[in-house]
């Protein structure tokens, strides 16, 4: 296994979206592990406080060249990295060893026509939020004593498909924009392959956020961090689960909560029936025992999310 660094550059980056056209920015193996730099704010150049950017992340900002802009997404993202061996029905399982900030600042922002209550909060807002990384929270609004704990994680973690230029904004059976809030530090996610090598991107750095993401933003950061990558052709899924250290993750996206709702259900009673053996209406009856079901985002226009969470202490010791 190798150790591998990526850095964040008009070389190893893309915006917008997923495209299995984009030429890898590394290729590895099988149980490889990465840092990898992410940079988040692209658009905000000429509005960001000095020290929201790097000298290396304006060069991005400046000089992206044009095909490396791939949807209509506002997502810088980090990749695609390309595993040897992988094939269209492989999963991908990818470890989230080690996630943090690496600037003391982010932003969120309020667009029109965007958001949970969009009709009510008509006026576009951007705020910058200092991040003090020491003692790990951020204090919005400022000055008011209200601390908000950093708890880092990636917003999107997605695989390329055959689709050309797919947009970074909604989620999908590719992962992609989640936005899951419990995929920090130990958490895994397994994707399935759609395309030769996988073409793993990441980015979307997130310091806070509140299940829902209501009004269209984090605290969006530029994020660093440490992945596993591992190959497994043990596995069979055509959706997107997770595992922290304390729950089994289902994922359900859908253009309104009611059906991202059932097909996060219809995910976990699949996932029971497959890996547990139970009949899908022992399943079922256990998911109303057991499981919750939390709203991830409602945000990722034309796509919300929900995500349902097994706990392991209930299962079986392997």
């Amino acid at each position: 296994m190798s150790h591998h660094i990526l850095k964040a550059n008009c070389k190893t980056v893309h915006l917008g979206g997923f495209s299995h056209q984009l030429e890898p920015a590394l290729i590895i193996n099988s149980g490889d592990r990465v840092d990898v730099e992410t940079y988040t704010g692209y658009y905000l150049y000429d509005q960001a406080p000095e020290d929201f950017f790097t000298p290396e992340f304006l060069e991005i900002c400046h000089n992206l060249p044009a095909e490396k802009k791939v949807g209509l997404g506002p997502h810088l993202l980090t990749g695609p990295i390309y595993i040897n061996d992988a094939q269209p029905g492989d999963v991908l399982e990818i470890i989230l060893e080690n996630i943090y900030p690496s600037l003391g600042m982010g932003f969120n922002s309020i667009r029109r026509g965007w958001g949970a209550l969009p009709e009510e909060f008509t006026e576009a807002k951007l705020n910058f939020i200092r991040l003090d990384l020491e003692k790990k929270f951020a204090e919005f609004p400022p000055n008011s004593g209200i601390k908000i704990p950093l708890q880092p994680f990636f917003g999107i973690l997605g695989v390329a498909t055959e689709h050309t230029r797919r947009s970074s904004i909604p989620p999908g059976s590719y992962g992609g924009n989640i936005d899951c809030r419990e995929l920090q530090v130990g958490s895994r996610i397994f994707l399935p392959v759609f395309v030769p090598g996988g073409l793993f991107s990441i980015g979307d750095g997130h310091s806070a956020q509140g299940d829902g993401e209501i009004n269209v933003t984090a605290i969006e950061t530029s994020m660093n961090g440490t992945i596993q990558i591992k190959l497994r052709k043990d596995l069979q899924i055509s959706f997107p689960m997770a595992e922290t250290s304390t729950d089994i993750i289902s994922f359900g996206f859908g253009k309104t909560l009611d059906a991202a709702f059932e097909l996060a259900l219809k995910q976990m009673i699949s996932w029971l029936e497959k890996f547990f053996g139970l009949s899908a209406e022992d399943a079922y009856i256990l998911c109303s025992l057991a499981v919750n079901f939390h709203i991830t985002q409602v945000v990722n226009n034309p796509q919300k999310g929900v995500h349902g969470m097994l706990p392991k202490s209930i299962l079986p010791k392997e």
